[in-house]
This record gives structure tokens, C-alpha cells and sequence, in this order.
């Protein structure tokens, strides 16, 4: 298909090469960030959800560089970071994978924005498993301004960053090596939108 220079740039996630009996799964990834990013719509900072059909979802390409190779600095990147963090979960809506740096973006404005919201998570209510969500989502932006600007932590971000969830450990224990083999290893999905690799038009 050619890119209409009229339209916006648009990502595509297309599960149709995915093997037949990983099928059903990669849709079903692909169902829940589209219901995360139609919640988010209007927030700014997370792609537009476009178009969704059966198997591809189209969504707004935002331009940045992803954060490990943006490296940012400045303390007002971080401010800004916290505050979309909490503009995610008023919405009632958890990133759930905010540890993984390229779904971070540095926009030429030097602004933060989220990709991959695969994983997201989108609540009723602000439960208890909710608030455990929210709090590792918040925990893991903090852990990557430790990582560019430690000296910029408050007292209270540091006691984020040393209190790990119970859904956390969990996660990371069982979780995580299995989403990990679908998505990159049978899916062949590895979102890095703003690193020039990522299929768009």
C-alpha cells in the first residue's frame, strides 16, 4: 500500500504473519491496546487510535527518539513523564510496561510520550489490584529517572523505587519470559517508534 502524503504517518500492527496457533493471542494483544488507546483518546502523548479490524490496528506515529537513545536530562522531561503517568491512571488505565525504554519517547519538543500499550491494562475501578498496577507503572518511570537524573529523586520517589508490588514479583517470575518468547520471538514484535525500524506509513 503507499502512504498518501495527505494522511498522517500511521503505525500498523499486523497479526496476519503471526503462526497460526499464536493467532488468537497476538489479536488479543492487539484488542487491548486499542481499548487502552480509545480510553486515552483526547489526553495527548499516546498515539490516536485510527482504525481497527480484525486482524491490524492503525494508530497516530508519533515522532521522538526513544529514550535510550534520546538520553534525557533535563528535569522538566520527568516532571512532564510523572504527570502523563497520572493522566494514564485517571483515565483508569495501566501502561504495564513502562521498564522497557524505547516505549518512551523524546519528542523534538523535548516532551515525554508512550508507546505499546499491548499490555495495558483498562479498569472499572480503582481496585486494590489496580492501585498495584498503577504504583509499578509510576515505579518504573522513576526508575529511569534514577538512571538519567539520580540527583533530581525526592525522598518519596526513592521509597517508590524500594517498594515493589506483590503483581510485580509475580510477573516478572512467571509472566514475563512468556510474553517475552510470544511477542519478540514468535511475533517478531518489537515496538521502537521514533527509532526508524518500526513499520509505518
Amino acid at each position: 500500500m503507499h502512504a498518501d502524503a495527505n494522511l498522517p504517518a500511521r503505525v500498523i500492527r499486523d497479526t496476519r504473519p503471526a503462526r497460526w496457533w499464536v493467532r488468537h493471542v497476538s489479536r488479543l494483544l492487539m484488542r487491548r491496546e486499542a481499548r487502552a488507546l480509545r480510553r486515552l483518546s483526547g489526553i495527548g502523548q499516546v498515539p490516536a487510535c485510527l482504525a481497527v479490524e480484525r486482524d491490524c490496528l492503525t494508530r497516530a506515529f508519533i515522532e521522538g527518539e526513544p529514550m535510550q537513545r534520546a538520553r534525557p536530562h533535563e528535569a522538566r522531561y520527568f516532571r512532564e513523564a510523572s504527570r502523563l503517568v497520572r493522566r494514564l491512571h485517571a483515565a483508569r488505565v495501566a501502561h504495564n510496561d513502562l521498564a522497557k525504554e524505547p516505549n518512551w519517547l523524546v519528542t523534538p519538543a523535548g516532551s515525554p510520550a508512550l508507546v505499546d500499550f499491548q499490555l495495558a491494562s483498562v479498569s472499572a475501578r480503582r481496585g486494590r489490584l489496580f492501585r498495584a498496577l498503577a504504583h509499578d507503572d509510576l515505579r518504573h518511570m522513576l526508575k529511569h529517572k534514577r538512571t538519567y537524573v539520580p540527583h533530581l529523586l525526592t525522598a518519596r520517589e526513592r521509597r517508590v523505587l524500594a517498594r515493589r508490588s506483590v503483581v510485580a514479583r509475580v510477573w516478572m517470575a512467571t509472566g514475563k519470559p512468556v510474553y517475552r518468547f510470544v511477542t519478540r520471538g514468535v511475533l517478531g514484535w518489537a515496538d521502537r517508534e521514533g527509532a526508524g525500524d518500526r513499520r509505518f506509513r
